[in-house]
Parts: structure tokens; sequence; C-alpha cells
């Protein structure tokens, strides 16, 4: 069940993350003023983002691959799919949770409108890439 929860969370965080990215673009390039809505998109990116990174830790201590990599961590790193469920998903999720968490911090020293959409579109584009390169998508699809 925490697999489940795991992955159908992961849609809402892929298209809030998504929406967010796009909403600091477009906020940037048609220089708009950075509003409530905008601090409330990157808001709610960094909390659904955050409890993605829990339901995400709960789930990798329960996995077979933890306890495999607790058991055999040299079988588990020679095998590609056995390392990217085991350790290169897991550390690559918390990186691009420090990123999300990270442009929050920055976006809220910033005083131009510009500059955090800026922000917002550095870190929290960084961090979606990281995502979208590391979603083991031959097991999620």
């Amino acid at each position: 069940m925490m697999k489940n929860v795991h992955s159908y969370w992961a849609y809402l965080v892929l298209l809030i993350l998504i929406f967010a990215v796009l909403n600091a673009i477009i906020g940037l390039v048609q220089k708009k003023q950075f509003t409530d809505k905008d601090l409330r998109i990157g808001l709610f990116s960094l909390i659904v983002s955050h409890i993605q990174l829990l339901i995400g830790l709960g789930w990798y201590f329960m996995s077979p691959w933890y306890k495999a990599l607790k058991s055999d961590a040299g079988e588990v790193m020679a095998d590609k799919t056995a390392r990217l469920l085991a350790v290169e998903h897991p550390i690559m999720m918390i990186i691009a949770i420090v990123l999300i968490t990270i442009g929050w911090s920055k976006h809220k020293k910033k005083t131009e409108d510009s500059a955090k959409f800026k922000t917002f579109a550095i870190f929290y584009g960084l961090a979606l890439l990281i995502i979208l390169s590391r979603i083991p998508w031959s097991n999620w699809i």
C-alpha cells in the first residue's frame, strides 16, 4: 500500500512542480508582478514534495531494495535496476527536495519580482530535472 501511495502522490508532485516551474518562467519572461498566487504555487510545491519525501522514506525502509542493500551491497551496486531503486532514486530525490527547499528560502530574501521568479525557475527547475532523470519509469508507468 505504501508503494502505491508513493507512486500516486508522485503524479501530484510532478504536476504541481511542472506548474510552478512554468509559472516562474512565464512570470520572469513577461516581467509579471509576484503575487500571492505565485507565492502559494511555490509553497504548495514545497509542501507536496516534502510529503512525498516522507512517504518515500517510509516506503524505502520497508522496501526489498533497502533489505537487499543491507544484506549484499555489492550485488545491488552491480545490478543497474537494483542500484537505481536502492541508491540513485532515493539520493537524487533527497537532493531535489533540498533544491526546492533552498529555492523557497532564497526567494523570501529577494525584493524584486523578477528575482523571486528567477529563483523559483532555477531551483525548482533543477529539482524537476533531477526528479525526471531518476524516476524508475519501468516500475512506475
